[in-house]
């Protein structure tokens, strides 16, 4: 099925479908225009098909919007993963995949969804560097790094972020002296929590410290993360990086 899109110069955006037959939209979903190029796309489609039978139509949305929103953190506050949520299931989409979802809440909102995994890249950042040790930057983290160390047949270390009298701490379970660490976690916004970790793990004796992250944002550079991790792997599911730190393996 092909398909074509525009803006207009007020903002607009609209779509044609060219053609008849299934149709699969793949979007990075960082934004809410992608969400409404979507919605056009799906909705010209299903005006072309409605005499159609037989037809899928699925959505893959390789970083979505709001993901870490995943729950009302205060009451006077919208819950704005459920409302994209919302948004995305008027469309009815028969699938939809979500690019290593922050948490099984997205799922869990989202009708018909899927979860496409990072494993394979993960795998190739891990071979890439020569069986490192995986960390678990926190305990929300854990569970999914977890069974990636399974899959590996390798070492995890689970570390977290404690507060004692106030100040917060960096806790480690293990021993890291002279072993190559890589830190595992979805997204990275500015990217401070993983400099923290790193900071740590090498003050306990880490020989290089390497990070993978899905979603790269790094909303504030690689300044400060140069000085504590010697290289970053990542997909390009949010943006297109070029910076001699990173590895960017292709999603979209």
């Amino acid at each position: 099925m092909i398909y074509e899109t525009k803006k207009f110069k007020d903002g607009q955006v609209t779509a044609k479908i060219i053609g008849t037959g299934n149709l699969h939209v793949k979007i990075r979903g960082n934004n809410y225009e992608d969400l409404f190029r979507a919605a056009s796309i799906k909705e010209a489609w299903d005006n072309e098909n409605v005499t159609s039978k037989g037809l899928s139509s699925i959505l893959t949305i390789y970083c979505l919007i709001g993901q870490r929103s995943d729950r009302r953190f205060n009451e006077s506050e919208s819950f704005d993963l459920k409302v994209i949520s919302r948004f995305i299931n008027t469309m009815n989409f028969d699938r939809v995949e979500l690019f290593h979802p922050h948490s099984s809440v997205a799922l869990a909102l989202i009708n018909n969804s899927k979860e496409l995994n990072s494993y394979k890249f993960i795998k190739m950042a891990y071979e890439e560097i020569g069986a490192p040790i995986l960390v678990s930057p926190d305990a929300g983290a854990y569970k999914n790094t977890h069974k990636i160390a399974e899959i590996l047949k390798t070492d995890l270390i689970p570390s977290n972020k404690i507060r004692i009298n106030g100040k917060p701490k960096i806790e480690i379970q293990g021993n890291i002296k002279g072993r190559d660490c890589l830190i595992v976690d979805d997204i990275a916004d500015g990217g401070r929590t993983f400099k923290d970790l790193a900071k740590a793990l090498k003050n306990l004796g880490a020989s290089k410290v390497f990070l993978y992250v899905s979603h790269a944002q790094f909303n504030y550079g690689f300044d400060e993360l140069k000085e504590y991790i010697d290289h970053i792997f990542c997909t390009n599911s949010y943006r297109d990086i070029e910076e001699a730190i990173i590895t960017q393996y292709k999603v979209i």
